[in-house]
Order: structure tokens, then C-alpha cells, then sequence
């Protein structure tokens, strides 16, 4: 009886295992389930660890804390002053350009798949189910964020399907990057007309409407030639090891 019990038990947790694996509409409650208690246990530790740094340390912090928040505002005002006075320029000249760039702090919830550190899930608010925006830390651009089961996840530089528009070296040679493996990526499509070297710096374009132009990718470190097109090797700027907080552009203009 026993046995028959436990085949039973068995048989049950294969099903369930192949349902999953194959099933949207079962992963997305679990996701939901599981990111949420992630996302409840990463707001404990980080409430401990900001109530033991607080007992310990809290002068420093506070002063440390206070000299980035005033850095912070000042920078935010003079930027708003900068796009209030170009925005006016535009009405003055009758222009129908507008900037009213859109940036939101995020934080990483979990890798989606031990072994794979390229996907990560995030916590994002107001998100866009038909959307694909760009995703920057320190300035430089770590990868792109979309929608899957339900929820927004990041792919990362390394990740194949994580490509966007940009500009190789100088003479800002155009082509479309994503990434070749743990430690490279691609830039494909360079016209072969344009000279591209080792050593040039990679930057997005601007033009697929996901990054603001200009911010930095990585630097070339070597070239070939593919079927009427040159291909660029680069290295990233953005290290994809601990992934953490990171910066969602939810409108660049």
C-alpha cells in the first residue's frame, strides 16, 4: 500500500514538473508567488541591514547621505531648468520637439534561471506590457527590460536577444549590437565603408527610442568581415556578475 502511495506521489510531481515547464498560465501565478516573497524578503534584509548601519554608523551615513541628496537635487534642478528653457525655445519656434526624459530607479527581484546570469526579474512600477525600454547602471547601459509571464524582466548585455541601435568609434559607424557570450558582445551590420578599429568606443545611438544617445556600450577589440558587412567585437562596459539596482528609461524625449 505504501508503495502504491508513494508511485502515486511520484507520478504526481512529474505531471505537475511537465506542467509547469510547458504552462504560461501556471507559471504565472508561482511567479507571482515567488517573486513577491522575494521581493518581501529582500525588503527585511534591507531593512536590517539599514537598521544595523543606522545603530552603528549613523552620523557618517547621515552626513555622507545628506552631501549625495543635496548633489542629487542640484542636479535635477539644473537639468529641469535646462529642459524647461529648451522646451521653451521649441514653442518660440514654433517646433513640435519636446524633452521630457523619464527615468525610474529599480531594483532586482532574482535571476529567472539558476545558471543563466543574463535574465534577471525586476521591480518596476507602471510598467508597459508593450513596451521595451532601456536599462542603464552607472551610467552605462547594462541591457533592455520586457514583458514575460506577466512580469518585467531585464535581459542583460550577454543575453542574445538583448540588441539596440548604436555607434562605433569616431566616425560613428551605425550598427545593431546583442550579445555573443558571458564576456563579449557583437556589433553586426557595420557598413564596410566606414573605417572601424580596435580600441574604438561603443555608444547607443539613440535612434531605436530606447537609450538617450551617447551613453557608453564598450570598446572594440576586434574586427571581421560578414556577407557585405563588418562585425565588431566589443567588450562592455556594464559587468553583469551582481546585478542590483539599476536605471529604467521610460522616455528618452
Amino acid at each position: 500500500m505504501n508503495k502504491e502511495v508513494l508511485g502515486i506521489f511520484l507520478l504526481f510531481v512529474v505531471l505537475f514538473g511537465i506542467a509547469l515547464t510547458y504552462s504560461t498560465g501556471l507559471q504565472r501565478p508561482i511567479l507571482s508567488l515567488t517573486n513577491g516573497i522575494k521581493t518581501t524578503y529582500k525588503e527585511s534584509v534591507s531593512s536590517v541591514a539599514q537598521s544595523y548601519n543606522e545603530h552603528f554608523n549613523q552620523q557618517d551615513n547621515i552626513i555622507a547621505l545628506e552631501k549625495k541628496l543635496k548633489l542629487y537635487e542640484e542636479s535635477h534642478l539644473l537639468l529641469h531648468q535646462v529642459a524647461t528653457e529648451l522646451n521653451a525655445l521649441f514653442v518660440e519656434n514654433n517646433s513640435s520637439f519636446k524633452v521630457k526624459p523619464q527615468v525610474e530607479l529599480v531594483r532586482t527581484i532574482s535571476y529567472v534561471k539558476f545558471g543563466d546570469i543574463n535574465k534577471v526579474w525586476i521591480d518596476a512600477e507602471a510598467f508597459d506590457p508593450t513596451k521595451v525600454y532601456g536599462l542603464v547602471h552607472k551610467e552605462n547601459v547594462a541591457g533592455i527590460v520586457i514583458m514575460k509571464s506577466g512580469r518585467p524582466m531585464a535581459l542583460l548585455n550577454g543575453a542574445l536577444k538583448s540588441s539596440y541601435a548604436v555607434y562605433v568609434g569616431p566616425n560613428s559607424a551605425p550598427g545593431i549590437v546583442h550579445g555573443l557570450n558571458t564576456e563579449e558582445l557583437i556589433v553586426e551590420f557595420i557598413p564596410t565603408w566606414i573605417n572601424v578599429k580596435v580600441g574604438d568606443e561603443v555608444v547607443t545611438s539613440g535612434l531605436d527610442n530606447l537609450f538617450f544617445p551617447g551613453l557608453k556600450v564598450g570598446k572594440v577589440v576586434s574586427v571581421e568581415q560578414s556577407q557585405g558587412y563588418q562585425n565588431a567585437i566589443i567588450k562592455p562596459y556594464y559587468n553583469a556578475s551582481h546585478p542590483d539596482y539599476f536605471h529604467l528609461i521610460k522616455n528618452i524625449r
